[in-house]
């Protein structure tokens, strides 16, 4: 099941990528929420948005 479309898994890899980045140069743990949004975009699937009914997928 794919929920999370084009533009927004592109946002979601680079706002996870920054986070893990600033987060491991910081030396805090924002790693972990910038991990769980890296998944996401990897994987085009949002937890919260299938509990909300959001999709931002054109493909069904």
């Amino acid at each position: 099941m794919v929920n999370v479309g084009t533009p927004d898994r592109i946002i979601r890899i680079i706002i996870g990528i920054a986070l893990i980045a600033w987060s491991v140069s910081a030396g805090n743990m924002w790693w972990i929420l910038g991990a769980i949004v890296l998944a996401t975009g990897i994987f085009r699937f949002c937890g919260l948005y299938k509990v909300l009914g959001i999709n931002t997928c054109s493909v069904k």
